[in-house]
């Protein structure tokens, strides 16, 4: 049966596409900096060999027989949804030449290396050519994918599948004519907060095995997965019995790894919950990075950062850093860690202003492949629109244009998945709320098993065999929008602030 034969195919894909994040892995955690140059024609030996393989014409009339085979199938059967999935893919992939997906890889394999000393050293210039060099070749790779409307919508959908960017450029409309306001009102009652707390001595070790211990809690299995440093803080899998997640320690500021970690757990446990009958096959894993910021973001902040979650777990954090937190109750903590006020780094930026930065990346992005933005321009242009939608402006590129690892990996059109995340994070959770009205009583229990079980039960286990705003749509009886998002902000930060 041409099904069959197509199931194996698709799966040795896979499981080399698995070693290419495998060396991805390596080079951000564990290779020395010597190795730069050799990873990265490894890793274009490997892409060309995939790429060559997933287009070939044999793969091609596998799926065309596979589609007679499950022609009449449920759309929701794995083989249905594999023959579904493996047509769009490949109807995508053969439009790129494979010698172009070498390029990229050998390319953005040797910039991340020189992004981590260019950052280091607040150099921009060293990162310039680089950079220039992947917008040409992300340009081009646009252009064979083709596009209705704007080059950016091919890149969009690589990661937002459907998206387009008229509708982001709609969500975002819609999101800063609210957070404009609501920015303004919490400034004008900054005294209300004090997080000061946050910026005192906090061992690093013990931060790790608080996180840890937290994130335990919340379901993420570390028989099935690891905790490990990196300079940007991100999470990838092999399969859901080898979910790996980083972070990075401040040893006077707690809440970049502890929040870190949660939120790269969240991720974790999007993979770990994929069925086990979709691994080892292009099914395996989260669905879109839209849908999967949308899980991490729920841990972080929706759970992570509210009261009942802290009327359990302050306690213990007490007990781990007695020092820094003598004195300190519970409510001040908790408000401290929701602070907002504007901040240079996204990553650790408050859940207000968050979506600002993802809005400043998609305009500059956006400029730069529309040719109205020249490469060297960039960092006074990241400057000046820091400023317009922030009101701040970085002293220096580390601060600023080079904050972010994206770029270096070619990843245009990544971006706005974020900000996608956050919407959904809300319209998630509502639902799940919804169905349990006992999760936030839970949650100052310390027990998470009812939300990740729903989490599982009616997103986690699907992997990939459903289209992002499909899967919103079944899950929430909606399409993504910003209403529920924003009155969860007005509601939380209202109460916090006294607005």
């Amino acid at each position: 049966m041409s099904l069959n034969e197509l199931k194996v195919r698709l799966s040795n894909i896979h499981n080399l596409d698995k070693i290419g994040s495998l060396l991805g892995w390596d080079q951000q955690v564990n290779m020395p900096p010597g190795g730069t140059a050799a990873s990265a024609e490894q890793l274009a030996t490997l892409a060309t060999f995939i790429h060559d393989l997933f287009t070939s014409d044999a793969t091609g009339k596998l799926i065309q027989s596979a589609e007679a085979e499950v022609n009449g199938a449920n759309y929701d059967s794995i083989d249905a949804s594999l023959v579904r999935v493996a047509r769009r893919n490949y109807d995508r992939e053969i439009k790129v030449p494979t010698e172009l997906e070498a390029e990229i890889q050998r390319t953005t394999a040797l910039a991340h290396e020189i992004w981590v000393e260019a950052r280091a050293t607040n150099d921009f210039s060293k990162f310039q050519p680089e950079l220039e060099k992947i917008y040409d070749l992300v340009r081009r790779k646009a252009e064979y994918l083709g596009y209705k409307e704007e080059i950016y919508d091919a890149l969009l959908d690589l990661y937002e599948p459907g998206m387009t960017t008229a509708e982001v450029r709609r969500l975002f409309g819609e999101l800063r004519q609210e957070l404009v306001p609501l920015v303004a009102a919490i400034a004008e009652n900054q005294d209300a907060v004090d997080d000061s707390i946050l910026h005192q001595d906090y061992p690093i070790d013990k931060q790790r095995e608080f996180g840890e211990m937290v994130v335990q809690k919340f379901g993420f299995d570390f028989q099935r997965g690891l905790q490990d440093l990196a300079v940007h803080p991100f999470c990838t899998s092999f399969s859901c019995d080898d979910v790996r997640i980083t972070t990075r320690f401040n040893a006077d500021w707690l809440s970049p790894a502890l929040f870190g970690t949660m939120h790269e757990a969240g991720h974790g446990l999007y993979e770990q919950g994929s069925a086990r009958e979709l691994d080892d096959s292009i099914l395996g894993g989260g669905t879109s990075l839209g849908v999967h910021e949308s899980q991490s973001r729920m841990w972080e902040n929706v759970i992570g950062r509210s009261r009942p979650f802290w009327q359990h777990f302050y306690p213990d954090l007490q007990k781990t850093f007695p020092d820094a937190l003598k004195g300190v109750d519970v409510e001040s903590f908790y408000k401290s860690i929701n602070a907002s006020k504007p901040s240079l780094i996204r990553v650790e930026a408050d859940e207000v202003t968050y979506n600002l930065h993802i809005m400043i990346r998609f305009e500059l992005e956006t400029a730069v492949l529309n040719n109205k933005l020249a490469i060297r321009d960039l960092p006074d242009a990241w400057n000046a629109t820091t400023e317009d939608y922030l009101g701040i402006t970085p002293p220096d590129n580390a601060l600023g244009i080079l904050q972010d690892v994206h770029w270096s990996g070619g990843v245009m059109g990544y971006f706005p998945t974020y900000a996608l995340g956050n919407l959904l994070s809300i319209q998630f959770y509502d639902k799940a709320i919804a169905a349990h009205p006992e999760i936030p009583e839970e949650t100052g229990r310390g027990e998470f098993g009812t939300l990740l079980n729903w989490l599982r039960e009616n997103i986690h286990r699907h992997g990939s065999k459903y289209e992002s705003m499909e899967l919103v749509q079944r899950v929430t009886g909606e399409k993504i929008q910003t209403k529920s998002f924003m009155n969860y902000l007005r509601t939380k930060y209202s109460d916090i602030y006294g607005l």
